[in-house]
């Protein structure tokens, strides 16, 4: 993995950790901003060679620190909030009477922080302090870690790969089935959105021909939904030609991988998984519980059976009502 690689394996990691904290709900947010105290001690030890602990180890609820240097004179608050009044609210607390000759920084863990290094803060206890420098976000981080030689991006990207997560797919692409699973998960898939668009005879006498009987029921009841299908994938269409045959002719393309693989049930299910596992490596793809994906990849995979992208179809076949 060249230089390269290693500043957007760090730029993603950080990025999906701010994403987490500004995502997740009460009762996980404080879990988070724990975690985020550990791992930028940890970090910030690595990267400006600290000697960082946690003040709320041995402190318990210490406003405006939550970090300390005792060897380099420094103290550290990390925030999802990143606003003046958040840093002006830490520099006028009491404890930073007790570290006179300390630095203060402020670490932005969930935003930008890019205007408030341009700010002017009220200082009361004279602690150092200058907010071009003594402020950090993931960009200022980043900078930073772009000029390091090689063998220390290594080392930090190392760290990161064993705190927030594996090693980066460096040809994970966007795709257009990503993108219509990104449409299909906006939708309400009830039975308000049902149609009678589709000649339910010819859909239970191509069934009957592929010898499907397991992905009936699937088939059955998803087909009502085709009107909606065809009206997303025509909003789809509006974003650019030939979107959605891509989507139809990717699902037709496993189909045929998978097609003299095993039974037809089967071979609907695997194409179905197939679609899954291509959605879920697209870096376009927004995630979504898993029971989710599969409502609307199902939903996809009826769809082209439906509309002769898979599966064979009996003589005179003709889907569209009459």
């Amino acid at each position: 993995m060249n230089r390269t690689e290693y500043y957007n394996y760090i730029d993603e990691k950080l990025t999906v950790l701010a994403q987490r904290i500004i995502n997740n709900g009460k009762l996980n947010i404080l879990h988070l901003h724990m975690h985020s105290e550990n791992f930028y001690l940890h970090f910030f030890n690595l990267l400006y060679g600290y000697e960082l602990e946690n003040l709320n180890q041995s402190l318990q609820n210490v406003e405006a620190i939550d970090l300390i240097d005792h060897t380099n004179r420094i103290v550290i608050q990390v925030s999802s909030t990143n606003t003046k009044q958040k840093i002006e609210s830490a520099l006028e607390k009491d404890i930073i009477k007790q570290y006179p000759n300390y630095t203060f920084k402020f670490i932005s863990i969930a935003k930008d922080a890019t205007s408030l290094r341009t700010k002017s803060y009220k200082n009361p206890h004279s602690i150092s302090f200058t907010p071009s420098s003594d402020i950090y976000d993931t960009l200022s981080i980043l900078n930073e870690i772009s000029s390091l030689n090689i063998d220390k991006q290594k080392e930090i990207y190392q760290f990161i790969r064993k705190e927030l997560g594996n090693e980066i797919d460096v040809v994970k692409l966007d795709s257009n089935l990503a993108t219509i699973i990104n449409i299909l998960a906006k939708e309400d898939w009830d039975e308000s959105n049902q149609y009678d668009e589709v000649n339910s005879f010819e859909i239970e006498r191509k069934i009957t021909h592929n010898n499907l009987s397991s992905a009936k029921s699937l088939i059955d009841e998803y087909s009502l939904y085709y009107g909606k299908v065809n009206s997303k994938y025509t909003e789809f269409d509006n974003m650019g030609n030939n979107k959605s045959n891509s989507v139809l002719a990717a699902i037709k393309r496993e189909y045929l991988k998978l097609k003299n693989s095993s039974t037809d049930d089967e071979v609907f299910f695997a194409t179905a998984s197939a679609i899954l596992n291509k959605i879920s490596e697209s870096a376009n793809y927004i995630q979504i519980p898993i029971d989710e994906l599969e409502l609307c990849i199902d939903i996809l995979i009826v769809d082209a059976f439906i509309r002769c992208k898979i599966f064979e179809n009996p003589m005179d076949y003709n889907y569209a009502t009459t």
